[in-house]
């Protein structure tokens, strides 16, 4: 493996020797911060791919200061079956990293094709990129997205998994209006060939959303979207995650996204009089379907969701957003 450095903010720091770039079309980036341990697990699981083709690997380290995810993923690509290099994402957030693996992706492998995303607390199951570039074929979709299934720390963590933040939004494999997270999913060039530039938008690094935006956004400019079920990803949930304290503040977040989402797309005072009728009478109806959503799972935790997503996009007219990505540790 060759170091390489660059006076970029983002800089290749590690290149596989054996890294043809001329003969990839399938680029796997994967995204790290602070997780060294479970990275390599993830990588693990992308070694073990089932593929028709090659494909490289980019890991974005986004801890540039104590980069244990680059020396990490240095170790294992020397002996690694699978190329690929890493990435040094020198600005802190998610849509940084991101951005930086996608824009080398694009200037490194001249004959890309596809981007598939994996997120480095996630295991990808075996035929999980052949299954998304198969779906993709079958389409003829720009993204094609998969569910992430939650493997919860401790089996008396399981019924957390009817939680709505834990499901996935789609149960069956076709086209679909659009996805909602970058967690699992693949995406052709030329959609990063005609999308601006940053591709995520830097003001979510924090609150998450930077995805869902960019979804949004591109099935503005005509792109479509696509579910593969079977192209499966375990993400690790670990048990802080199932505390009241977490679900509660990933609930206010999600309420707080989607009003702001909606008031990119639609600006202008009478689109925002629009939104915020529809915050109120989603709290309105809040009783009614959390009783309903009580009743399917049990529990009453699960219950608040309806009114705790209302609740934070009445918030978010106010400028209040939870950060939860500031404090990773806590995340």
């Amino acid at each position: 493996m060759t170091d390489v450095t660059t006076t970029a903010d983002n800089s290749i720091a590690f290149r596989s020797a054996g890294l043809a770039p001329e003969s990839v079309e399938r680029v796997v980036t994967l995204p790290t911060f602070r997780r060294p341990d479970h990275l390599v697990e993830t990588l693990d699981s992308l070694a073990r791919q089932r593929h028709d083709s090659p494909f490289a690997i980019i890991v974005m380290e986004n801890d540039a200061d104590g980069r244990a995810g680059a020396q990490a993923a240095r170790a294992w690509f020397e002996t690694a079956p699978v190329e690929g290099l890493v990435v040094i994402a020198a600005q802190r957030g998610n849509c940084h990293a991101y951005n930086a693996g996608w824009e080398a992706a694009l200037s490194e492998f001249p004959k890309l094709r596809e981007i598939a995303v994996i997120d480095d607390d996630e295991i990808a199951d075996p035929e999980w990129l052949e299954r998304l570039s198969s779906a993709a074929t079958a389409t003829g979709a720009d993204f094609v997205g998969g569910p992430q299934v939650p493997v919860f720390d401790g089996p008396d963590l399981e019924g957390w998994a009817q939680h709505p933040a834990f499901t996935p939004p789609y149960s069956e494999t076709g086209i679909v209006p659009i996805l909602f997270s970058s967690g699992n999913v693949l995406i052709q060039r030329r959609v990063l060939d005609r999308m601006p530039r940053p591709f995520l938008d830097p003001a979510f690094n924090f609150i998450g959303g930077g995805d869902s935006d960019f979804y949004r956004r591109s099935r503005k400019a005509g792109f479509t979207f696509a579910w593969c079920h079977e192209a499966r990803v375990m993400e690790t949930v670990p048990a802080r995650r199932t505390e009241f304290s977490w679900l509660n503040a990933r609930s206010l977040r999600n309420g707080a996204l989607s009003a702001i989402i909606e008031r990119r797309e639609n600006p202008g005072l009478g689109a925002r009089i629009k939104i915020l009728a529809k915050s109120l009478a989603l709290l309105l109806a809040s009783p009614i379907r959390g009783l309903q959503l009580f009743a399917e799972t049990g529990s009453p935790v699960i219950g608040l969701y309806h009114a705790q997503v209302a609740l934070g996009r009445l918030l978010s007219e106010f400028g209040r957003v939870n950060e939860q990505y500031r404090n990773p540790e806590a995340n």
